[in-house]
């Protein structure tokens, strides 16, 4: 197993403003020197995580206190010169908001050359509410997504003459690439799946599937993959073909874990403060997954206990773990819980971890990966489907 550390690089001065954190926000609670402070903070987390042996994963979010990464690609051309050995992910970038696919191109490719090829790319719907930030229209907008999608492989891969494109959403006399990527023919391409669709559809291109914090539904979105990808290639998915994203607390007592959990849990109320009109503009969500939403009732999306029974509004920490949302504890209860959840959900070559979250502090934060690389992350690395192991497989 791989382990990605990530960070939302969360603005968390402003999580004590009443009302949502995202879109309707003023920015007078933004203090700009306090932003570079934290940010630049992050980045030296970040470039710890490189030394610790940690690959590295990047997101982006707009108009939101809980992540000031406005753009995946700048904050990973800074990294591709800081760090010396982690591969750089990008999960993701919301290409269907790009009023430039192109542009998207040439920042992937830049970023793979200075980073000397080690750059990994999630080309990404995005969230709901930032249709509203990109000014882009809701309706129809998997199909400029598709479109984008296909432009942006299309330049990363093109090794001969300069060529047009003549879409229904994008229009370019010629596109050219300086600098091309080092990897040919693209960087490995991460999509995010919540359902065994989003799965299967990623299964046939042969893209890495990842979902976040989705508890036991991990198992259907394996499972579709793994069917599908079967099917369509003709041999078995590895286990570097899915990802599952968690928050990690680790510490040398259970006590000081849970009380940096506690402040990392700031992630889950923060991220939940959105104004309604902003969830699901009409067009974004196709009818299907209205009418499956619908029908299912208002826990359809919420993350499931080990008994099956809904996650509460207020969750404790300890139901967090239950649910498969956080890992918390002492090295040895990490890896427990990790290496049970691996087995609950069939397997999967890549955690992404979220080692800072929420309003956990630089120190403690330090404190968090290292101890992790050192006493877990050396158990993960024979973690797999194909050579289960005694010390997690009972827990199946």
């Amino acid at each position: 197993m791989k382990v990605w550390q990530f960070s939302e690089q969360a603005y968390h001065p402003a999580f004590d403003v009443p009302g949502p954190m995202r879109v309707t926000l003023p920015q007078h609670h933004c203090d700009p020197s306090e932003a570079g402070r934290l940010i630049n903070r992050y980045l030296d987390e970040y470039v710890l995580a490189d030394e610790l042996g940690y690959n590295i994963m990047i997101n982006e979010h707009h108009a939101a206190a809980t992540c000031m990464s406005t753009s995946c690609m700048t904050t990973l051309a800074i990294l591709a010169r800081q760090t010396k050995r982690a591969r750089l992910l990008a999960l993701g970038i919301p290409i269907g908001n790009r009023a430039n696919p192109v542009r998207v191109a040439e920042e992937i490719a830049m970023a793979d050359v200075i980073s000397n090829g080690r750059l990994e790319v999630g080309l990404v719907k995005g969230a709901a509410y930032e249709v509203f930030m990109s000014n882009r229209q809701p309706v129809r907008f998997m199909d400029r997504y598709w479109e984008a999608h296909d432009l942006i492989l299309e330049a990363l891969s093109n090794t001969g003459d300069n060529f047009s494109w003549d879409g229904e959403f994008f229009n370019y006399r010629a596109v050219s690439l300086w600098p091309r990527p080092i990897q040919q023919p693209t960087p490995p391409i991460w999509m995010t799946a919540s359902s065994a669709g989003s799965a299967a559809q990623q299964a046939k291109l042969g893209y890495v599937c990842a979902t976040f914090l989705s508890g036991a539904v991990a198992r259907s979105v394996f499972a579709s993959y793994r069917k599908t990808y079967q099917e369509t290639h003709g041999r078995p998915a590895s286990d570097d073909r899915l990802g599952y994203l968690g928050l990690v607390s680790v510490a040398t007592d259970r006590e000081t874990a849970f009380q940096r959990a506690e402040q990392m849990k700031a992630y889950f109320t923060t991220a939940a403060r959105l104004d309604p009109q902003f969830r699901n503009p009409a067009g974004f969500a196709s009818v299907k997954d209205n009418v499956r939403l619908l029908k299912a009732g208002p826990n359809a999306v919420r993350p499931r206990l080990r008994d099956g029974s809904p996650l509460p509004s207020n969750p404790t920490i300890e139901q967090y773990i239950d649910a498969g949302l956080m890992f918390v504890g002492t090295p040895d209860e990490v890896f427990e819980q990790i290496g049970r959840f691996h087995a609950e959900v069939g397997g999967f070559g890549n955690l992404l971890m979220m080692g800072q979250a929420g309003t956990l502090g630089h120190a403690e934060t330090v404190e968090n990966l290292t101890l992790f690389a050192q006493e877990v992350m050396p158990r993960l690395a024979e973690m797999s489907v194909d050579t289960p192991d005694v010390r997690y497989e009972a827990f199946a």
